[in-house]
C-alpha cells in the first residue's frame, strides 16, 4: 500500500492543530496531494515556527483559530466544512509542560478528543478519523522489548497519562457509536489511533526537545545541555509517521473494517534508536561546531529511559516502513535549519523534501 494521489485529489480533509509542527507538515502534503485542507487550532505555540515560516496559511483552503476544549466552535467548524477526511492533532504535546499544567494537559488531551468525536457524530459526510496520540501511552516498564498495540495503556507523567486516556476515550467512542450504522447508505466513520516515536525534522521548536534545544544552542553559540544523555529513543524524520496517517487514512476510507479502525505503531527501524547524547553529537557533526554538557545542576522530572514500538502490524496490513536511516534524518533536518537561517523560502524548501521523501517510492510506486 502506498500514498495514493489519485485518492487524495479533491478529499475535504480536516486537521486539528495545523498551526503546530507535524500538522504544519500535514497540511503541506495533503495539499501537494490536492486535497482540500481546512484546519482548526490555536494559535502557534512558540516564536518561531513552522506553520509560519512556511507560510502555511496561504495553502490552506480555510482555518478557525480555536480550542478544541470549545466543543461549540469545533463543532461549528467541521459541520460548515462537511469534510471527508479528519486528523485529529490537537494536543498539548510537551511531557515536562504536564507536570507545571497537569490539569489543562489532561483536559486538552482527552476532554479535546471527546469534543472532536462528538463533533464527528453529527458530521456524515466524515468517513475515516485518525486520532494521533503517542508512543508514551504505553504502560512504560523500561524493557527491552518493543510495544505492541495490543499491550496495556498506562503513563507515569501528565502528558503519558492524558494520550493513553485519549486512545481509552476514542475505543469508546468507536465502539459504542460508530460499529453500526441504522442508514447503510450512510456508513459510519472508521475511526484508529496512530501512535508514533520521537519526531525530528525542520521547523520544531518546541520546548524541552532535543533537536529544537539543539539548534538554538548552535545558532546561538552557546553549549547543548543534555538532561538524560543516556536515554534511548525511537527517532524518526517527521515525514516517516505522516505517510502512515495518510496510508491508515486511505484504509479506512476504503475498507473501513474493525481490522483498520484499531490502533497502529509507527516508529523506526530498530538502527534508528540511539541515546540523547549521541544524537546531540551527530547534530553537532552536521551542524559543524558544538559543545555538549550533562546538566547535572537541577533535579528533572521523570522522562522515559528507554521506549521501543513494534511496527509488524502497519507492515503487515498497511504496507508501511520507515524510509529514511537515521543519519539521512539528521542530515535533512539540520539542512532545513540551515536553509532557514541562510533566509530560503522555507515554504518551498519544505515541499522540496516532501517531494524528495515521495520519490523514494513512498507514494506512487508500489514494491
Amino acid at each position: 500500500m502506498v500514498i495514493n494521489p489519485e485518492f487524495w485529489q479533491h478529499k475535504k480533509v480536516f486537521i486539528t492543530g495545523h498551526t503546530g509542527f507535524k500538522g504544519g507538515w500535514l497540511s503541506l502534503w495533503l495539499q501537494l496531494l490536492g486535497a482540500e485542507v481546512y484546519g482548526y487550532s490555536l494559535s502557534p505555540p512558540t516564536l518561531p515556527n513552522f506553520y509560519e515560516t512556511a507560510r502555511v496559511a496561504n495553502l490552506l483552503s480555510g482555518h478557525t483559530l480555536g480550542n478544541v476544549l470549545d466543543g461549540a466552535t469545533l463543532g461549528k467548524a467541521i459541520k460548515s466544512i462537511q469534510p471527508d477526511v479528519v486528523f485529529h492533532l490537537a494536543a498539548q504535546p510537551l511531557v515536562r509542560y504536564s507536570y507545571k499544567a497537569p490539569v489543562e494537559t489532561y483536559a486538552v488531551n482527552v476532554l479535546g478528543t471527546a469534543n472532536l468525536l462528538e463533533a464527528v457524530r453529527s458530521t456524515p459526510s466524515i468517513r475515516a478519523v485518525v486520532n494521533i496520540t503517542t508512543d508514551k501511552c504505553y504502560e512504560n516498564r523500561e524493557w527491552c522489548y518493543p510495544y505492541r498495540e495490543n499491550d496495556p495503556l498506562g503513563g507515569h507523567d501528565p502528558y503519558s497519562a492524558s494520550k493513553a486516556c485519549a486512545e481509552i476515550v476514542t475505543k469508546s467512542y468507536r465502539a459504542s457509536f460508530f460499529t453500526a450504522s441504522l442508514d447503510a447508505s450512510q456508513p459510519l466513520a472508521a475511526i484508529a489511533t496512530a501512535r508514533a516515536g520521537n519526531v525530528i525534522g525542520g521547523g520544531d521548536w518546541a520546548e524541552a526537545r532535543l533537536i529544537p534545544d539543539c539548534i538554538q544552542s548552535l545558532i546561538q553559540k552557546k553549549p547543548i545541555y543534555l538532561r538524560y544523555p543516556g536515554a534511548i529513543r525511537p527517532w524518526q524524520h517527521v515525514l516517516e509517521p505522516l505517510a502512515g496517517y495518510l496510508i491508515l487514512a486511505q484504509k479506512l476510507w476504503l475498507q473501513s473494517s474493525s481490522l483498520y479502525a484499531d490502533s497502529w505503531n509507527f516508529g523506526p527501524d530498530p538502527a534508528s534508536e540511539e541515546t540523547v547524547e549521541k544524537i546531540a553529537q551527530q547534530v553537532i557533526q552536521l551542524w559543524g561546531s558544538g559543545e555538549l554538557k550533562v546538566d547535572r545542576a537541577n533535579i528533572h522530572p521523570h522522562e522515559a529511559g528507554l521506549l521501543r514500538l513494534d511496527t509488524t502490524k502497519a507492515k503487515t496490513y498497511l504496507g508501511w516502513r520507515s524510509r529514511l536511516s537515521l543519519p539521512e534524518a539528521l542530515k535533512q533536518t539540520v539542512d532545513w535549519y540551515r536553509a532557514w537561517q541562510n533566509g530560503e523560502d522555507m515554504q518551498q524548501y519544505s515541499l522540496a523534501q516532501i517531494r524528495a521523501y515521495q520519490d523514494r517510492g513512498a507514494v506512487f510506486k508500489d514494491e
